[in-house]
């Protein structure tokens, strides 16, 4: 299993569903933005910049709610090889009370930018992730 990479994500009135709480599109939202900023802090500059990510899958289970103005500690890391293009993505939301919020197992797939196509995870940029 790599190291966690770790975000804090504090609710907007702009996140707030009907019920009060995170509105489980937003939970999409933040798992995006932790992939993509763990991507681009450990991936060499000409991956970044030849290609791009896509979700074929999430499986998420809700455990807590999070109002207005409460933040939540992201965790994210990759806890086995990629199979091919893609790889699973695990990613947890943890209150300041220590508790989960939301855990969720995403898979992507790695899409080469120029072709569109859907590209093989090569052995050394698995490793980065790994680590």
């Amino acid at each position: 299993m790599s190291r966690p990479f770790e975000m804090i994500f504090t609710a907007q009135a702009g996140d707030i569903d009907i019920m009060g709480h995170v509105n489980n599109a937003v939970w999409v939202r933040w798992m995006e933005a932790i992939a993509t900023a763990h991507w681009e802090s450990l991936a060499p500059p000409d991956y970044v910049e030849s290609t791009v990510w896509v979700v074929t899958r999430h499986e998420i289970d809700y455990r807590g709610n999070v109002r207005e103005g409460e933040s939540v500690t992201a965790r994210t890391w990759v806890a086995e090889p990629p199979k091919g293009a893609r790889f699973d993505r695990l990613i947890e939301f943890i209150g300041p009370d220590g508790k989960p919020r939301v855990s969720a197992r995403t898979t992507w797939a790695m899409v080469d930018k120029a072709s569109g196509r859907i590209a093989r995870v090569p052995a050394e940029l698995a490793e980065i992730f790994l680590r």
